[in-house]
């Protein structure tokens, strides 16, 4: 568990640290747990702290994904010589009922 909080440090500046310790717990969670992946699996594989209310808060919290995924990009992936191609996804919150 200490590496992945490790590993998490640099988006402290971007997270809360609220944010940074449940997002620790659920990372945990899904790399520990075996079978169907769901937020009451995660949270039975989690440590203390990692309750399945947590993990609900966790998904329903707003977070800057993109800052988030170009600070990991650029901490562990950049290599200033390289090409790069970057590509995006568009998410879809809900849906109009009819």
């Amino acid at each position: 568990m200490r590496e992945i909080v490790a590993l998490l440090q640099n988006i402290a500046s971007v997270v809360s640290p609220t944010i940074l310790k449940q997002m620790s717990q659920v990372i945990y969670g899904l790399l520990i747990t075996n079978g169907r992946i769901t937020m009451l699996e995660i949270a039975r594989w989690t440590e203390a702290g990692g309750s399945y209310r947590t993990i609900q808060r966790w998904y329903h919290s707003k977070m800057l994904w993109l800052q988030i995924m170009w600070i990991f990009f650029t901490s562990w992936l950049w290599k200033p010589k390289h090409e790069y191609i970057a590509a995006g996804d568009e998410v879809v919150f809900g849906s109009a009922s009819s």
